[in-house]
């Protein structure tokens, strides 16, 4: 019985050890089997580590220290810097929200290992690599560059932590022909390197002599190349790279652009259209391509500020009439508030004696003579009420809409 109630437990999932903790019936020399046999749990084989709940690329055997204790002791034990950083970078893809609260204690611990050439170019490309190989984690590498490339005190004559970076990138930046070109696994890193690409772009800050903060002029020019690597041969997962580019940068892109005389926009929305129209892409890409083109005729779907409500009139305001309603004149005319002669007809209609005729569901009107309730009843009211109502009326749509 202690043997077939041992293996019920692990069934179930109860430790052996918390055996004290059940009630298990005596057993006697009569008995030979508890009385009442406990009925077996219903147990999941899921798991939250299971590797579908993971991204392709991460590594579940990340160090448990990140979560079961503080981050002073976090990095004792490990052996060497990769191990540290890789469960960081780990521990980042697996909880974003913590960069805020973590990110300072992680750079001072670099700061006091990263002393040396070697364990900076190591560190470069482990971000970098995490950045372009687990899906997603793009973002969170570009804000994590920005903050290093700030905060990390060593700054050897091979370069400091951005340099680095940019000289690793420039790597893969002059294989741009060679890889959109390539078998589907060389395009698709060579995608993800587009796409970090583009987000160092929007993250990476750079403090000129006068305090001032500007972003990487050559990462401009380089997505400029890029793109043209892109269209020039026009596959599908190329241009949904593209797309997807210029809808992550394409308002700073040209923005930046224009502030130098430059018209580079246009010429890529220009080439964005005759790719729909020559190139052999499917019919879904060029969907999205044509999308793109009209995002950027709508100023990339920046919304500006409309005229405060007090100021507004109809002629600074070409929304002031939006969902107005509609009338109609006797003769079936409809007319709104932006009509000119708007008032004129509105009175009229005011003025109408057959505005609400009353009828039977046949047709037949019942308002006529012989009719005593009907005759009996006023639908008149005063024109002092009718103008108060209709004014009432008017300022409660007017606050509807506000």
């Amino acid at each position: 019985v202690g043997k077939n109630f041992s293996e019920h437990l692990q069934k179930t999932g109860i430790p052996t050890g918390s055996q004290d903790k059940v009630s298990v019936p005596d057993s006697g020399p009569e008995m030979t089997e508890p009385q009442s046999a406990v009925d077996p749990v219903a147990t999941s084989n899921l798991s939250v580590k299971a590797p579908e709940f993971y991204p392709p690329g991460y590594n579940q055997n990340f160090n448990q220290n990140f979560t079961d204790s503080s981050f002073e002791d976090r990095c004792d034990g490990y052996l060497t810097l990769a191990e540290y950083v890789q469960d960081f970078l780990n521990h980042l893809t697996e909880q974003p929200g913590c960069f805020e609260t973590e990110i300072e204690q992680f750079a001072e611990t670099l700061n006091g290992w990263v002393i040396a050439d070697e364990a900076l170019q190591e560190l470069v490309e482990l971000i970098y690599q995490q950045a372009t190989s687990v899906p997603n984690f793009s973002y969170m590498g570009a804000r994590l560059c920005n903050y290093l490339s700030h905060h990390l005190t060593i700054s050897p004559q091979s370069g400091n932590f951005r340099q680095l970076l940019l000289q690793r990138c420039r790597t893969e930046y002059e294989n741009r022909d060679e890889a959109t070109k390539g078998d589907e696994t060389t395009r698709k890193q060579f995608h993800a390197f587009v796409l970090f690409l583009a987000e160092l772009y929007l993250n990476l800050e750079i403090k000129g002599t006068k305090g001032q903060v500007t972003r990487a002029e050559i990462l401009q020019e380089g997505l400029r190349e890029l793109l043209n690597a892109l269209f020039s041969n026009p596959v599908d997962s190329n241009l949904i790279c593209a797309v997807k580019l210029l809808k992550l940068t394409g308002s700073v892109l040209e923005d930046a652009w224009k502030e130098k005389g430059k018209n580079d926009m246009e010429e890529i929305i220009q080439r964005t259209e005759n790719v729909v129209l020559d190139a052999n892409c499917s019919r879904d890409v060029k969907h999205m391509l044509l999308k793109l083109v009209e995002l950027r005729s709508s100023n990339w779907g920046r919304v500006h500020g409309t005229t405060p409500h007090a100021e507004a009139t109809p002629e600074n305001d070409p929304n002031y009439f939006m969902n107005e309603p509609t009338f109609y004149t006797s003769d079936g005319v409809p007319f709104t508030a932006a009509d000119p002669d708007y008032q004129e007809k509105y009175q009229e209609l005011l003025e109408r004696e057959d505005l609400f005729p009353y009828y039977e569901e046949n047709g037949a009107d019942l308002s006529g003579p012989g009719e005593l309730y009907f005759d009996e009843i006023d639908d008149e009211m005063d024109p002092e009420i009718e103008e108060a109502y209709e004014k009432f009326c008017l300022e409660s749509e007017h606050k509807r809409k506000q």
